[in-house]
């Protein structure tokens, strides 16, 4: 995935596929706490980036104005993108449009990139607490209500918080502090291959694709299989079959990688649109 800071990386905010995969469909309960978990392990990655010797707000800031690892934003951006992120998903809780408009929303971040480390933590975790307070709020049925995200996208309320963990640990590697994607929790791992699969499903860009992971897990995307061949209605030949680890495939389909670590059975990998 490439961003710029006029054109703000996006993970799971527009993404028109459920949050919870078919493949391996879990409670939303159980969702928010693996969710809790995720953020916490950033914080306190995010808190060790501030040098031991920090003497000042002078120090700190230079913490959050270095690059990430998503061009045209710094580390200030990627954590006032993530507290903004929770305040607009209780927007949207609460029914309420996720967003003013896409202009206040690159405006909020790009004005609050610059706080230093410390500012920019308590307003992660502060946020991230008020958006565990309004998933407290759903009950039973209530999590099947459907929400509106961004550009009309609608999603189910209890697709929000695997929504949710996608920016929290996508985000945790665009950080540069030292998380590879090796370290994501395997469940996670799992789902975001389905999430990412079904996101390119259809796709004419993308040719009928079939991934395989180490453990012999496997996943279809990209084009249908028809006999329309490559023109943008199916293929004919069968699929490109993409085999890796499962953080492999991760972080090629979400774009952090361009497919280091695996390998096809036609010698290169299908090229992927921007999320």
């Amino acid at each position: 995935m490439t961003s710029s800071a006029s054109e703000t990386p996006e993970t799971a905010e527009t993404a028109g596929t459920p949050g919870t995969p078919a493949n391996g469909a879990t409670a939303p309960e159980h969702d928010v706490a693996v969710l809790r978990e995720s953020t916490d392990t950033l914080l306190a990655a995010a808190a060790r980036l501030a040098p031991a010797d920090a003497a000042g707000a002078a120090q700190e800031a230079a913490v959050t104005t270095a690059p990430s690892a998503l061009p045209g934003w710094s580390r200030g951006h990627v954590l006032t993108h993530l507290a903004r992120n929770a305040d607009a998903l209780v927007n949207v809780l609460e029914g309420r449009p996720m967003y003013a408009s896409a202009e206040a929303r690159d405006a909020d971040i790009e004005r609050g990139a610059a706080r230093p480390l410390g500012e920019q933590l308590d307003d992660v975790r502060e946020t991230a607490e008020r958006l565990d307070r309004a998933f407290a709020r759903y009950r039973g049925e209530e999590w099947q209500r459907e929400v509106e995200l961004r550009n009309g996208v609608r999603d189910r309320a209890a697709a929000i918080p695997f929504r949710r963990q996608v920016e929290i640990e996508l985000h945790h590697l665009d950080l540069d502090a030292g998380r590879t994607l090796d370290e994501l929790p395997a469940e996670f791992t799992g789902r975001l291959i389905a999430y990412l699969a079904k996101r390119f499903t259809g796709n004419s860009e993308v040719p009928a694709t079939e991934l395989r992971d180490a453990d012999g897990r496997t996943w279809r995307t990209g084009r249908p299989m028809n006999p329309g061949g490559p023109d943008g209605e199916g293929d004919a030949t069968g699929p490109v079959v993409v085999t890796g680890s499962a953080a492999a495939l991760a972080g090629w389909l979400a774009g952090r990688t361009p497919g280091t670590g695996l390998s096809t059975d036609g010698g290169r990998l299908p090229l992927l649109p921007p999320l």
